[in-house]
């Protein structure tokens, strides 16, 4: 039973309650992550739980006996993940674009009934979802989609590539990027809603190194800014130290968390 390492961040937890629930986010590596709401609702993001940097990736699979929804940014295989057997094993809804959806249905295998107008929209609109208690906007990003297969072999129109805004009741608001560079309509997310935790793409190559993740922090301005999406592979080069020296650079003031794989944070 490995053992996760919490941290509590008091700036973003009200004063009512120490007993009061919080909301979890544990991070498995690449842009895998889990969100675990006040009342126990689970949500995966781009959930390739066995991507090379999680040591633990098998088990942290097996594991998951309990998903509500899994929101997926785009149709690349590391951000597809293990969503299907995932889904099929759990019952989870897929949350993503209409067109990214259909795609994953007709050629990934993603469960046709869980996959519903109820779940998925397009950029610029929000959903309602798990009985009010969470909100997703869906953001644009700045990069392709394409789905794999079952066979692993052809690929297939995914629709447009986004990244997800995420409102917990009684919780904090998160910005998952997706794999994006920095576009400047970023300064405009926080206009709708004040973003406490941006979870931040920096490997560069395939996506906004640190010196242009730094610059979309500044633009975002979030509490928290999280890296994610490098070192899984030697090209994703982009590293935490570098994110750090750019945004002392730019004069951001949001405080840099580094979370290891199967580290879980309370907000």
């Amino acid at each position: 039973m490995k053992a996760l390492l919490v941290l509590v961040f008091s700036l973003l937890v009200t004063s009512a309650s120490a007993s009061a629930a919080q909301t979890e986010l544990t991070w498995y590596g690449h842009s895998a992550f889990k969100l675990t709401t006040p009342t126990g609702k689970v949500l995966l993001i781009d959930p390739w739980i066995t991507n090379p940097a999680n040591k633990n990736g098998k088990a942290d699979l097996a594991a998951l006996k309990h998903v509500d929804l899994i929101l997926i940014s785009h149709g690349h295989f590391d951000h597809v993940g293990d969503a299907v057997a995932i889904a099929k094993t759990t019952g989870a809804k897929l949350v993503s674009t209409f067109d990214l959806g259909n795609a994953l249905v007709t050629y990934a295998g993603y469960p046709k009934a869980q996959a519903g107008f109820d779940t998925q929209g397009n950029f610029g609109g929000e959903i309602s979802v798990l009985d009010g208690e969470v909100k997703i906007a869906f953001i644009p990003a700045v990069h392709s989609s394409a789905v794999m297969d079952e066979n692993g072999k052809d690929l297939h129109q995914g629709g447009n590539p986004g990244g997800f805004l995420i409102s917990v009741k009684n919780g904090p608001v998160i910005y998952h990027t997706g794999d994006t560079d920095l576009f400047s309509d970023m300064r405009l997310i926080s206009q709708f809603h004040k973003v406490d935790v941006m979870l931040a793409c920096i490997g560069d190559h395939f996506t906004m190194g640190p010196d242009r993740a730094a610059l979309a922090t500044k633009l975002v301005a979030p509490r928290v800014v999280i890296p994610m999406h490098y070192g899984t592979f030697p090209v994703l080069n982009g590293t935490p130290a570098e994110f750090k020296a750019a945004l002392a650079k730019d004069g951001v003031k949001s405080k840099l968390v580094v979370m290891q794989p199967d580290e879980m944070l309370k907000f």
